[in-house]
């Protein structure tokens, strides 16, 4: 018979083992802070889980808007092929956000109404990061700058890129600088609003859609935007059906109508012409 297994030492591999004043894997993540960003401020199980739930979304959205902003100026600058990994990339980060809403929907109503009544008059409306998605993807709204109000850099970060080109008015321009008759009005528009649908547009895209060996680079670049959006429709329908569940038609609690005004932002379409060009190929 065999005697007792030794025990696995890690240093006989090579692994590093002491790190008094050396960096380790958890001081470059900083997870000292990280960690110790969870307060309830109830004695409620489930408050833990919500905590933890919005917290990652906004480390998601974190990185959504690095890549958003990179992908816009990878395609003003005619540069796609980057755009194209950056792109493919915030859909996944939409991807993981939809499966996040799995495990909120654990919490029922009644565990949620141990600690409902705590959070005061704070929302997920007032998540600056989801506004800052929302603006770089075209979906402008001056309005929604007001709840920000009171966070001087936070209101002033968002007013700089509610004035600029969303990333949907790049992709239109871009399509203006490879040949196609976009017209001027939507190049000189006022893109502190959101982009309306236009038949110039629409035409352009269905040129390409109707020859993408031509134009394969666009062609991609658009069915890259339409699978970003595809994802992020779908979380804001999870995010509707989540609230209903847990929630019902109660107002929600930064005081907008819950439900009902999420059910009417899944009307907003970012990239209009190129939904509704696949019913004329």
């Amino acid at each position: 018979m065999s005697g007792p297994l030794t025990p696995y030492d890690p240093q006989d591999d090579g692994a590093e083992m002491a790190f008094d004043g050396r960096m380790s894997y958890g001081d470059y993540l900083a997870l000292d802070r990280l960690l110790g960003a969870q307060v309830p401020i109830s004695s409620a199980h489930d408050e833990m889980l919500f905590i933890i739930q919005h917290q990652t979304s906004e480390l998601w959205m974190k990185l959504a808007i690095h890549e958003l902003i990179a992908a816009r100026a990878r395609i003003a600058a005619d540069d796609l092929e980057p755009a194209f990994k950056m792109l493919t990339r915030i859909a996944r980060i939409f991807e993981q956000l939809n499966s996040a809403w799995q495990v909120l929907r654990t919490m029922t109503p009644s565990e949620y109404s141990e600690f409902r009544d705590r959070l005061g008059q704070s929302s997920g409306f007032q998540s600056y990061q989801y506004r800052a998605i929302e603006f770089l993807a075209g979906n402008k709204n001056a309005a929604m700058l007001r709840p920000h109000a009171h966070l001087k850099d936070v209101h002033g970060e968002l007013e700089r890129i509610l004035r600029e080109p969303s990333l949907y008015d790049e992709a239109v321009r871009l399509l203006a600088r490879r040949g196609f008759a976009v017209d001027q009005a939507v190049l000189k528009r006022d893109v502190t609003r959101p982009h309306a649908q236009d038949e110039s547009v629409r035409q352009a895209w269905i040129e390409v859609y109707r020859d993408p060996v031509r134009y394969w680079q666009l062609y991609e670049l658009a069915e890259k935007l339409v699978d970003f959006e595809d994802y992020f429709r779908r979380w804001r329908f999870n995010h509707v059906t989540t609230v209903e569940r847990v929630i019902g038609f109660k107002r929600g609690t930064g005081g907008t109508s819950g439900v009902t005004y999420l059910k009417r932002m899944l009307d907003v379409v970012l990239f209009p012409e190129l939904w509704s060009l696949r019913a004329d190929l």
